[in-house]
């Protein structure tokens, strides 16, 4: 039974693989279903992460769709590395990415700066409102709020009114940042795991 078990679990993460890095870009696979890419490893827990999930869909229910993508390090970007601290050229670069299903704002915060692209061309006007603010910083609640910020400036640029939330507050992601970050691929391995464990517990008993 427990090498029924392993056997399942493997098959379900060899199914995942694809799913979870189709192109070696985590962010391209996420905001195509999603409105916000958090990647699970920069200290940001679940509710916090909420928050730009929260902002996201206000903007977006005032008339200001967008998608926004948080990149604390390269290791962020999967094989597309060298884009890393060069968020105008990764947001035109993601943008044309996600063509096939998404063609609206995007929004790319990185330690350095903002990004901004639609279907992967420059907004002149909307990165001009993001360059006027200041630089996210490396630390994860930092480059939320800024994400958060920029949301709000870009969608009051265009005449909708997003309110405030609350700063962030987390300074270290935990357990609750890494379930959050399970995509559909690392759910489904989880699921079976459990369901496996599940099951050896009732043959054993």
């Amino acid at each position: 039974m427990l090498r029924r078990v392993t056997l399942l679990a493997l098959l379900a993460a060899l199914v995942a693989a694809p799913l979870a890095r189709a192109d070696g870009d985590p962010a391209s696979d996420y905001l195509l279903t999603r409105s916000t890419f958090v990647p699970p490893d920069i200290g940001i827990s679940a509710a916090d992460a909420a928050r730009l999930s929260a902002t996201v869909g206000l903007a977006r229910a005032g008339g200001y769709p967008i998608r926004v993508a948080l990149i604390g390090s390269a290791y962020d970007l999967g094989s597309v590395a060298s884009l890393d601290r060069k968020p105008k050229l990764y947001a035109r670069f993601l943008g044309q990415e996600l063509t096939l299903l998404y063609r609206g704002p995007l929004l790319i915060v990185m330690p350095n700066g903002f990004g901004v692209a639609r279907a992967g061309k420059a907004l002149p006007a909307a990165q001009r409102v993001v360059d006027r603010l200041p630089a996210p910083g490396t630390h994860g609640p930092q480059l939320l709020q800024s994400g958060i910020d920029a949301v709000r400036a870009l969608a009051a640029s265009s005449g909708v009114r997003v309110t405030a939330s609350q700063p962030a507050s987390s300074s270290g992601g935990g357990s609750s940042a890494v379930v959050w970050g399970l995509g559909g691929g690392g759910a489904a391995v989880a699921l079976v795991l459990v369901g496996g464990i599940l099951a050896l517990r009732r043959r054993r008993t």
